[in-house]
């Protein structure tokens, strides 16, 4: 049988708009971001004359989404776009930008136009700071949604029953593989003490996919006069909210704590392997997060890449990992190794012919236990 071309809709609840995208995630590879595409098809006996628009915002959510302290909203738009699709501008050949738009036209037929997006180079990547059990309603996070709807015009308020709001992710794949490796060398010195304590930490690769063991090697040489004991590693992910606050959320991913001591005068190299991945952490609040955490296709946040000449206030959130490794020489010392966790570049998509398209909801897939509210972003507890 031969592969189909997922197309994702999303219906308007008075069925006058429909939006159709083949994609819910869009790469940012560095150099330039896929551009947001799709066709929506519209019922004009429906619309009574009015217009259409397609909006494309990017926003920085920091609190809940009603608080309001001092005038001063905890929500700041990065990057907002609309563009009027009914009535056209342009003829439907200048506005149509991508084959699969094409394909899209044909099949839909006459009530069916395009809309076509590019995303600025400063942007930030969708993060999202997981919530604890108590904090309903509370959200840190950049997100992106695509919203149609029909006005009088732009600045007119949004009607919900002929609008429709898709949630979108602008994601980043590991870059061509880097050749670095990674290394940290510490030297402990100690009271009553003539020779330090030598600790060398290394890692075969700088980056690691979502998934896939990280492994580190540790050497030590213990030319003091203490014990070293109970020596411990962690995967560490630190968030760091750059816009509105310093706020800085450090969280262990992946640990484990062993008995391995270094007595004065000897030496251990050892490989330890340890897994971060979001299965063994979803409980844990304030963790950095791809998507949200009731949808199956999301990870722990990926490590942030900041292009050149982009400010960093900009990008709202950054996230970044490192090893860590502790031992007991009488008091606490720790070495630390920063890496990335990334998602590795997929296959390319071949362009299929368009009876070989299948059409899906725009809804991303969520857990078990777990069924839609009455729109996109409020799904709730079964």
């Amino acid at each position: 049988m031969s592969p189909k071309h997922v197309i994702f809709k999303k219906v308007s609840r008075d069925k006058s708009v429909a939006v159709y995208m083949s994609k819910r995630d869009f790469v940012d590879h560095c150099d330039y971001v896929d551009p947001v595409d799709g066709v929506i098809v519209l019922d004009l006996v429906q619309l009574k004359g009015k217009k259409v628009y397609v909006m494309l915002s990017c926003t920085f959510r920091y609190g809940r989404q009603d608080m309001d302290v001092m005038g001063v909203a905890f929500k700041r738009d990065l990057f907002m776009v609309t563009r009027q699709v009914y009535p056209e501008l342009q003829d439907k050949e200048k506005l149509t930008h991508t084959k699969i738009q094409q394909k899209l036209l044909r099949k839909l037929g006459d009530q069916a136009f395009p809309f076509f997006f590019e995303f600025p180079d400063n942007l930030p990547c969708s993060v999202a700071l997981q919530p604890g059990p108590s904090d309903v309603g509370k959200k840190c996070a950049v997100e992106f949604e695509v919203k149609a709807f029909c006005a009088e015009n732009q600045d007119e308020k949004m009607d919900k029953q002929s609008s429709v709001r898709l949630s979108i992710r602008k994601i980043q794949f590991s870059p061509e593989t880097s050749k670095l490796v990674p290394v940290a060398e510490t030297t402990f010195e100690f009271l009553m003490s003539e020779k330090p304590l030598h600790v060398k930490l290394s890692m075969p690769k700088e980056t690691f996919y979502h998934g896939e063991p990280v492994g580190v090697n540790v050497e030590i040489t213990n030319s003091s006069s203490r014990n070293i004991k109970d020596i411990s590693l962690s995967v560490e992910q630190v968030t760091n909210i750059v816009l509105y606050s310093n706020d800085k959320y450090v969280k262990s991913v992946a640990k484990e704590e062993t008995r391995d001591s270094v007595p004065s005068g000897t030496s251990l190299k050892k490989e330890y392997t340890l897994y971060p991945l979001l299965a063994h952490n979803k409980d844990r609040r304030g963790l950095a997060l791809d998507g949200r955490l009731k949808h199956e296709d999301t990870n722990l946040a990926s490590s942030s890449i900041v292009k050149q000449e982009v400010l960093k206030e900009v990008q709202g959130m950054l996230v970044f990992y490192k090893i860590v490794v502790r031992m007991i020489a009488s008091g606490e010392v720790s070495v630390e190794l920063p890496f990335r966790l990334m998602n590795p570049e997929p296959g390319k998509l071949l362009l299929l012919d368009p009876e070989d398209m299948v059409f899906e909801e725009f809804k991303r897939v969520y857990l078990k236990g777990v069924v839609y509210g009455d729109d996109d972003e409020s799904p709730t507890e079964a």
